[in-house]
């Protein structure tokens, strides 16, 4: 069995600072993440319009955004898809949180993203990002980064939140932080 690292992207190191991206708000304007101003923050980047394990995730997530924020965190939610796709699910879900939309391939694989290409045309038109869940400490390091290669696999965010009060409350630092020599 061969392994082709081309293909792959580079696992974003627990501990380590987020790099930033570009992105574009709902509004038209482009912005640039850069952490989440001194705060604890919740990145969650989502397949696009077309997965409805997202809008299932997302809802979640919107269910429970009053709890994040109780705990301290910012939260902000990223796709590669275009304007018009994101507005369309913000519209019919209804979501709250802060919402960008047009992540560049060239993004994903800075934040260490599996990325896929679409199957058919029905299911949509671009590449886009696997689902990548991120926990950012208020210096813009990383204490959780979870990765998925698809969508059937991401955090738990009643569990992720649980042990994110937690982390906070004992001032646990990042794990896995220890490399292969």
């Amino acid at each position: 069995m061969t392994s082709d690292m081309t293909a792959s992207s580079k696992k974003q190191s627990a501990g380590a600072p987020l790099p930033s991206f570009a992105a574009t708000r709902l509004d038209g304007t482009s912005t640039t993440y850069n952490g989440f101003d001194g705060k604890w923050g919740l990145l969650v980047v989502y397949r696009g319009k077309h997965c409805g394990r997202c809008k299932k995730y997302l809802n979640k997530l919107e269910s429970m955004q009053t709890a994040w924020r109780d705990a301290g965190f910012e939260i902000f939610v990223v796709s590669a898809d275009t304007i018009e796709k994101a507005k369309s699910d913000v519209t019919e879900f209804g979501w709250t949180f802060d919402i960008a939309c047009e992540l560049q391939e060239a993004d994903m694989h800075k934040l260490g993203l599996y990325v896929s290409d679409p199957l058919t045309p029905d299911e949509t038109d671009r590449r886009f990002a696997e689902p990548g869940v991120f926990c950012i400490r208020p210096d813009n390091t990383v204490q959780i980064a979870a990765i998925s290669n698809g969508p059937s696999a991401r955090p738990d965010l009643e569990e992720l939140l649980d042990g994110m009060i937690f982390t906070i409350q004992n001032d646990k630092p990042a794990r896995g932080m220890v490399s292969a020599s």
